[in-house]
């Protein structure tokens, strides 16, 4: 006969089995976290061709040869994007003009002739049902006069017959501003720079290749981020690599947005850094919430005086030759008069019209490398992007402040990618 197990051989038998238990455990996370750093190195250096099964360096994907059957690795790729016309309703002055363009009278106010409260109520209506959570201006008089799919050709043209009268009996103009973007709750790195957080400023992006940040960037719609065209440089444009980061204070790869176009202006030169430019459309809209909330593009001609405030915020280096910082930071730089800028003892003849300067010519608070793409931006009944953050020589020398990419300038490009692209 056999003896029966004891208290202690049945304890032990439980344990032997924790012990196996625990260690397959063990060996699955080390396995799964061995294969996942394995492929974000693969995918940091080689693209995968489905369709041929093989690999090719990345620096061959996009680069206007096809290496893979049926040229897949060409087809994902970052574009340029070139307007010829002119977005033909634009905002103007700190006063919110509206105005539409012909090419025979040029640029006119719309009369507030047989305008009413009711026109800008059922256009926000229309734009809600059509499934529009932040709908630009020009995008909600689209949806307004042009009903039916009209694009901004039709909607100048309805515009002018409707509301314009060479007679303007009333003798005021229509004064309109978006109510849903450039609105926070409350306010109160960067070089020089301090901590914020991201319901202060719920535009701010961060884009990450491969799981890394690169740029930062800002939501100007639920589908749509400006950012810098600097920032696609090299072996940086296939879309597939790339994610949109939203909502965060610190520094995170989870939850990004996939990337559906990524879009620089034509007209981009690397050498100047002028029409420094790019704009991202998302694979689907972001939800808008009190740390997601696009920043307003300003009205044409906001009038901004030398000295105005303004604030940068991003996730870059905190000192030259420093490292990205954890968490998002904000500085207060006054804007620096174009005349001066473009002076022989700070950056001369390299300044165009695309570029603008912020900063302190003693240096001290500056953008630095990790906050290319990101938002400069000023208050007024709301928050406005009116830079980029596009260069400078090194990060808040003396006389050498941030150059940023003049949004006032760059307007009708915008406008006219996400009425095209949309």
């Amino acid at each position: 006969m056999t003896a029966p197990k004891t208290q202690r051989d049945k304890t032990s038998k439980k344990k032997k089995v924790a012990l196996t238990v625990l260690t397959v455990i063990v060996l699955l996370g080390i396995l799964v976290t061995a294969a996942y750093f394995i492929k974000q190195l693969i995918d940091s250096k080689y693209y995968f061709c489905k369709r041929s099964v093989k690999f090719i360096p990345l620096d061959k994907a996009c680069d206007g040869i096809e290496d893979c059957a049926g040229g897949e690795d060409e087809i994902t790729c970052v574009s340029s994007f070139k307007v010829n016309t002119t977005f033909p309703v634009r905002l103007t002055s700190d006063r919110w003009v509206l105005q539409v363009y012909s090419a025979g009278s040029g640029w006119r106010s719309v009369c507030s002739d047989d305008w009413s409260e009711h026109h800008t109520q059922k256009a926000l209506q229309l734009g809600r049902y059509l499934g529009v959570e932040t709908v630009n201006v020009w995008l909600t008089l689209w949806l307004f006069v042009a009903i039916h799919k009209c694009h901004a050709k039709c909607l100048m043209n309805a515009i002018w017959s409707f509301f314009y009268s060479k007679v303007c009996k009333s003798g005021s103009v229509i004064s309109l501003i978006c109510s849903d973007c450039g609105q926070v709750g409350t306010q109160d790195r960067i070089v020089g720079g301090t901590d914020a957080v991201i319901e202060d400023w719920p535009w701010q992006v961060s884009l990450q290749q491969n799981g890394q940040h690169t740029c930062g960037g800002s939501l100007v719609s639920p589908n749509w981020v400006v950012t810098a065209a600097h920032c696609f440089s090299g072996s940086k444009k296939e879309l597939s690599r790339w994610r949109v980061v939203s909502g965060r204070t610190y520094m995170g790869t989870l939850g990004g947005s996939y990337v559906d176009r990524i879009l620089l202006n034509a007209d981009y030169n690397a050498a100047r850094n002028d029409y420094d430019i790019a704009m991202i459309r998302l694979s689907s809209p972001i939800t808008v919430g009190a740390s997601r909330k696009p920043v307003c593009l300003p009205p044409k001609a906001l009038g901004l005086a030398a000295g105005a405030s303004l604030v940068v915020t991003g996730w870059g280096y905190l000192e030259e030759q420093g490292k990205i910082s954890p968490s998002l930071q904000k500085a207060s730089v006054p804007l620096i008069d174009s005349a001066k800028c473009s002076s022989p003892t700070i950056y001369g003849p390299v300044i165009t019209n695309r570029m603008i300067c912020a900063g302190f010519l003693e240096g001290k608070v500056d953008a630095c490398q990790g906050d290319s793409g990101g938002p400069l931006v000023f208050l007024s009944s709301r928050w406005n992007l009116v830079g980029v953050v596009s260069w400078g020589v090194g990060c808040a020398r003396e006389r050498r402040p941030g150059v940023y990419s003049n949004v006032d300038e760059l307007l009708n490009w915008i406008h006219t990618v996400m009425e095209v692209q949309i």
